[in-house]
């Protein structure tokens, strides 16, 4: 019986919340920020919440790790 491997990507993508939220980083942060407004470059420096379904597939994941 092969040994169940942990996923290892997922979990340094997101991060559990006391609460059961799953949070992850905002894409598009890389380059080409210069063009955007304040407003979105400030947005983006915060976490964002996934939706439901995929939280549900997440936590499904990680509890296999």
């Amino acid at each position: 019986m092969p040994k169940i491997k942990t996923r290892k990507a997922l979990i340094k993508k997101v991060q559990l919340t006391k609460s059961g939220k799953v949070k992850k980083r905002s894409t598009g942060q890389n380059h080409f920020n210069a063009k955007e407004s304040g407003s979105v470059t400030r947005a983006k420096r915060s976490d964002q919440r996934l939706f439901k379904a995929d939280e549900h597939n997440v936590k499904k994941a990680l509890l296999k790790a």
